[in-house]
């Protein structure tokens, strides 16, 4: 993408905070020279520094950079599945999308695209609407729509539409984003980070979840994008026929306790959550005006939150953090992905050090150099 530091813009900021060319140099750990050069048009900040820049100068990331009007389309499109009570700030998405920046050279060494991507037209999260959408996203698949909703064919579908999904260890708590989507317009290629340390009942969800941002490019990085993703993942893999036998076979008990258990046996069945069917089972019943079920969302979160399964980071790898090589393994053999391929790929072509893969991962720099180690000698 072609772009250019937004000279007045910074030089605006510099007087508001009363700083030098060489104050803002210090803050982000270059020459007073490289500033000048920036300054003057000479070069532009590699993303890591737009980063320390916007931080510094309080600036969002389209406030810093000047895209020719030709070129803006091409600008990566970010989408955060956030964590519960997690807001997504303006720095989360210049992040983002400065690592979206730093994909565009990896996309030269990825698998030829395919030709035709599967795509949702007019994304809609009416009940009647969205179970139609789902239903023939099913049968697409090949599966009835009682079926079981395995994670080997949610992987193969990110796979079959050139999106590659990038496995990430970012903590189970203080990491803002659960997933991260970052969509390449101009390469009409999608990165997907799913974070693995987080329960197994959950993951099948953001799979999901990330699966309707790849189906639905034109809403992804909007609230209209998040609320149809959510209302997706839960109907797709819980879908109106599923959730009306649920509701019946909770219904015709009246103790919450086993309103419950008979809600959970689907969970286990499906590899979902409690709160998964609970919600589709609710959405089925208010679509055909039947009575609540004996229980509420407070009910289903206690239970939920008081019996929590593994974290998938500790299924898949043992012990826990997992060696680099492990890790690389897991990425292909697990998650049919080419990313970490490609990287290697990327790394000796050009020689990029272990910097490059902390910024594009988000990860320490002691874990980068380990990871390029592996990538580059193993």
């Amino acid at each position: 993408m072609q772009r250019s530091l937004n000279v007045d813009g910074v030089v605006g900021a510099l007087e508001r905070k009363g700083w030098s060319r060489k104050d803002l140099a210090a803050a982000v750990g270059v020459s007073a020279q490289s500033v000048t050069n920036w300054l003057k048009g000479a070069d532009c900040p590699r993303p890591d520094k737009l980063l320390k820049i916007a931080a510094a100068l309080k600036l969002r990331l389209d406030e810093l950079l000047v895209v020719p009007p030709e070129h803006a389309s091409t600008k990566p499109v970010v989408a955060f599945r956030r964590r519960a009570a997690t807001k997504t700030t303006e720095a989360h998405i210049a992040k983002a999308q400065a690592m979206g920046a730093l994909l565009v050279p990896l996309v030269p060494h990825l698998p030829t695209p395919r030709a035709l991507h599967t795509t949702i037209a007019q994304p809609s999260t009416s009940h009647t609407s969205l179970q139609q959408t789902v239903a023939q996203i099913r049968e697409k698949l090949g599966l009835g729509q009682q079926a079981v909703l395995g994670y080997s064919t949610l992987i193969g579908e990110f796979a079959a539409n050139d999106a590659f999904v990038v496995p990430v260890l970012w903590g189970a708590q203080q990491h803002h984003g659960n997933a991260l989507h970052i969509l390449l317009p101009a390469q009409n290629v999608t990165f997907v980070y799913l974070n693995l340390d987080t329960y197994i009942e959950d993951f099948k969800f953001w799979m999901a979840h990330e699966l309707a941002h790849v189906y639905t490019p034109s809403v992804t990085g909007t609230d209209e994008g998040e609320d149809f993703a959510d209302a997706f993942a839960g109907a797709l893999l819980f879908p109106q026929p599923l959730a009306a036998l649920a509701y019946a076979e909770a219904a015709v008990t009246k103790c919450k306790t086993d309103v419950i258990a008979a809600l959970q046996r689907h969970a286990n069945t499906h590899e979902i959550s409690l709160f998964t069917v609970y919600s589709q089972a609710k959405a089925c019943a208010e679509a055909g005006g039947l009575p609540p079920l004996e229980v509420t969302e407070s009910d289903i979160h206690a239970v939920r939150n008081h019996q929590r399964g593994a974290l998938v980071s500790a299924l898949l790898f043992e012990p826990l953090p997992p060696e680099p090589g492990a890790y690389i393994a897991a990425a292909r053999t697990v998650f049919g992905s080419e990313f970490f391929t490609a990287l290697r790929r990327l790394l000796q072509a050009q020689g990029t050090g272990s910097g490059y893969l902390q910024q594009l991962l988000d990860i320490p720099l002691s874990d980068a150099t380990a990871l390029h180690q592996a990538l580059t000698h193993g």
